[in-house]
């Protein structure tokens, strides 16, 4: 079982957006493709932003999603914000 749970983790995605804007993420399939795009650029070399020893790369990607460590981007959030995301947190 994914601790915490898929509602848990968009309640945290979704929570700065504006009353009357569409949220981020409506679906589970949105938490699982951006950890999952997270996991792997952990395999490749990136820094993990919490403390993931003994972790597997998945677990520190989920862990990261939800202290808000990283961020996920819709399409028109990505093209708009061209500038570079603070050193202790990431966009996917």
């Amino acid at each position: 079982m994914l601790h915490p749970s898929y509602a848990d983790l968009i309640k945290v995605v979704n929570s700065n957006v504006e009353e009357g804007e569409d949220p981020v993420v409506t679906s589970r399939y949105s938490i699982v493709m951006a950890t999952s795009k997270r996991a792997r650029q952990i395999i490749a070399g990136d820094d993990e932003l919490v403390d993931g020893k003994g972790k597997k790369p998945l677990s520190v990607a989920v862990e990261e999603l939800n202290q808000g460590k990283i961020q996920i981007l819709n399409d028109e959030t990505a093209e708009e914000t061209n500038e570079q995301a603070p050193a202790d947190e990431q966009a996917l």
